[in-house]
């Protein structure tokens, strides 16, 4: 008998018992889908992690406070006030440094008219502009000339538009909003670019720092200071100036701990992306655990067919099957159901990080490598799990398979 008389006779068997071989499958199904699932959902993350990190701004390094000290207890990275106007005046633009721009901010209440929003006020400098990437629908950033002369302009985001003004396409320039009783002229309207995941630059007032620190907050701290490197590749340089700077502005000695942390973008980028990527793996282990339960279903339907058609190998035997020709067959069998659960499961798969993705806001990613390592388990999964059943039903005696009741 040819192969491919092998696989008519197969296939014949699986339409013989419809139902159950769907069952059979379903563990199949289940286990690939899962894994496709799971591991688009897991890209999606990294990739959308990965987007965010980098929308906080180009080859971005942060300088933070340091931490505060209160009966033995130490707050965390930011709470203590060490950072100043004369730290950025320290930190020198030159090949490694493209731009350096200190922040503050604060939540407050925003009135226009009969409009009224609480949003975060950023006070900074023309250099945040060229940091975080700003671009304006309208108007201007505030300039040098702002921040020396402690100018009460503001940039608004479109969200903060649309909620004072009802229209986020609402013509603001020159408009005079009041920001805590305190009024400040609309200079600019930035483009929408959404949530970052830390905080929404949409929903944001930009103003000069100078005079966020007068009017509004009352002290000449700085809670961060930005800095951009020239390119990726200078990075890890522009942190060794800066830290050097602020050693010397600080008069930090050899040996003595530093009142300030230096994040760099990259090794932040490289860190989540590390814990997403084993997320991911992590999940798709669990979920390729079901192959494995699929591929014991495979076997014990396999079992319970090879015990209910007995007497079918031992009359095929009789009549000149050789071994191999059963061996093949049932082997044909669990693979087929393998593979065409694996198929089934792809396509689920597919929809479901799909689906999943739109209720997360996630845009998945399914690589095709993926998907030929969870479709090529599958067929393993039937190989393997086929073979035992297989070899017992090539391996029955024709005499005692025929008295078999």
């Amino acid at each position: 008998m040819n192969f491919f008389e092998s696989i008519r006779i197969s296939l014949r068997a699986l339409r013989a018992n419809k139902l159950r071989s769907a069952l059979t499958m379903l563990g199949i199904i289940i286990g690939v889908a899962a894994v496709i699932a799971m591991v688009g959902i897991g890209n999606g993350a990294t990739a959308s992690i990965t987007s965010q990190i980098q929308g906080l701004g180009s080859n971005l390094l942060t300088i933070s406070a340091g931490q505060s000290s209160s009966g033995g207890v130490r707050g965390g990275v930011g709470s203590s006030n060490t950072l100043s106007m004369t730290d950025v005046s320290k930190i020198q633009v030159g090949a490694a440094v493209k731009a350096v721009a200190p922040v503050t901010s604060i939540n407050a209440q925003v009135v226009m008219g009969r409009g009224n929003t609480s949003t975060n006020i950023t006070g900074t400098t023309q250099d945040y502009e060229i940091i975080k990437n700003v671009t304006l629908t309208s108007g201007r950033f505030i300039t040098k000339e702002d921040v020396d002369s402690n100018a009460r302009v503001a940039v608004l985001g479109p969200t903060v538009v649309t909620n004072l003004f009802g229209d986020a396409n609402a013509s603001v320039i020159g408009k005079i909003i009041k920001v805590n009783n305190v009024p400040f002229q609309v200079i600019g309207v930035t483009t929408a670019t959404g949530s970052t995941g830390f905080q929404s630059s949409d929903d944001m007032i930009t103003a000069p720092i100078t005079t966020i620190q007068a009017r509004l907050i009352g002290r000449k701290t700085v809670r961060n200071i930005l800095v951009s490197a020239s390119s990726a590749d200078l990075m890890q340089t522009a942190q060794d100036e800066i830290t050097a700077a602020m050693h010397r502005a600080h008069k930090i000695q050899p040996g003595k701990d530093d009142d300030f942390t230096v994040q760099n973008q990259a090794d932040m980028l490289a860190t989540m992306q590390g814990v997403t990527q084993t997320l991911t793996m992590l999940l798709g282990g669990i979920a390729g655990i079901s192959l494995l339960v699929g591929g014991i279903g495979i076997m014990n339907i396999m079992l319970v067919s090879v015990t209910e058609r007995t007497r079918e190998i031992g009359i095929r035997k009789a009549i000149g099957a050789k071994s191999m020709d059963i061996l093949l067959q049932f082997l044909i069998e669990a693979v087929v159901l393998s593979v065409l659960g694996g198929g089934i499961g792809i396509a689920l798969g597919y929809g479901g990080s799909s689906l999943v993705g739109k209720a997360m806001t996630l845009d998945t990613s399914i690589s095709p490598t993926s998907v030929l390592v969870a479709f090529g388990f599958s067929a393993a999964i039937g190989i393997i799990f086929g073979v035992f059943p297989a070899r017992k039903a090539a391996a029955m005696d024709p005499i005692d398979a025929l008295r078999y009741e």
